[in-house]
């Protein structure tokens, strides 16, 4: 039997496969399954190889977090102007914002750091919804509810859909979609509503 030497990753490289593990075992077994011991055996590194990218359990998932935020909300961002471009259905939007926490994993995350007493992990969350909210409110006048007003509405409505959607929706005998319905008629109502 041979044994294949490791590829030498740059310390960027080494980063970035471990916030893509811990991405996959956030997706697959919920928040509780990343940690430092379970990233490095799914990238084949070694836990004290992560405690230096890292520092510990804490800033691997505070990283995620920021890795999750900044790509899901450039995804939106990107949506967004593409809807002002166009006369464009906002359910892109809602679906975005809905699939980043249920199937992205942010909703459990979430859920957990709270839980946990680890709040200060979801500050990279906040900060990317608020550049998201500037970058958006800079160029273009918003009509009808705030769109700090509207943003709220809309991530309460993806987090609590992702905790509890499903089994809600069912005992409702609602669609699994009701939810996403909603949030989008709020979204449509709130851009004809005038001003005040």
């Amino acid at each position: 039997m041979s044994i294949t030497p490791r590829r030498r990753l740059s310390p960027e490289e080494s980063r970035d496969a471990a916030l893509e593990a811990a991405r996959a075992l956030l997706i697959e077994a919920g928040p509780q399954a990343v940690t430092l011991k379970a990233v490095a055996a799914r990238i084949g590194r070694t836990h004290a190889n992560l405690l230096h990218h890292f520092g510990s359990a804490a800033g691997l998932q505070k990283a995620l977090v920021a890795s999750l935020a900044e790509k899901v909300t450039a995804k939106i961002g990107a949506a967004v102007l593409r809807a002002r471009e166009t006369d464009h259905d906002p359910r892109e939007v809602v679906d975005l914002t809905f699939d980043a926490f249920d199937r992205g994993g942010a909703g459990a995350l979430a859920s957990w750091m709270i839980l946990t007493g680890n709040q200060d992990v979801l500050d990279p969350i906040l900060e990317a919804i608020q550049r998201l909210v500037d970058m958006i409110g800079r160029d273009h006048p918003h009509e009808g509810t705030s769109l700090q007003e509207e943003t709220l509405q809309l991530v309460l409505m993806a987090l609590g859909d992702a905790l509890l959607g499903a089994p809600m929706a069912k005992a409702l005998g609602l669609p699994r979609e009701k939810a996403r319905e909603l949030a989008t008629n709020a979204m449509l109502e709130s851009h004809l509503q005038p001003k005040t």
